[in-house]
């Protein structure tokens, strides 16, 4: 088993974290030193490349991860096709839910039916 490889702080270079733990601490870190912060950006290909804002478009331009980004959205480009409204009117109505769905709240919804039910069924 190799040793794992470990990744410099870069908040506090004096922190040096293991690869696996390294998103973990940078959340952390972030929110520890605030001023710092402040003059620090991610790389929009990694989220783990944290650098001045000042260098940022250098680091963007030259990242690392920069192609395996790219290749992905030229690989599978979002279309849509939208219907002409000469052809299909019928389908171009408003969407009206008539009910709203959410898991959560449907224990808390049939909780209330349920003391609804009791105190109706008591007040009998």
């Amino acid at each position: 088993m190799e040793p794992e490889a470990f990744e410099i702080c870069p908040y506090n270079p004096h922190h040096q974290i293991p690869h696996s733990r390294f998103q973990y601490h940078l959340a952390l870190c972030r929110r520890k030193n605030p001023k710092k912060a402040k003059k620090m950006a991610s790389c929009k290909y990694n989220a783990c490349h944290v650098v001045p804002i000042k260098k940022l478009e250098e680091h963007e331009a030259a990242c690392v991860n920069r192609s395996s980004v790219e290749e992905k959205d030229t690989l599978s480009p979002l279309k849509a096709n939208l219907p002409s409204s000469e052809q299909n009117d019928d389908l171009l109505q408003t969407f009206l839910p008539k009910k709203l769905f959410c898991d959560s709240n449907t224990r808390e919804s049939e909780r209330e039916e349920t003391s609804t039910q009791k105190t109706l069924r008591s007040g009998e």
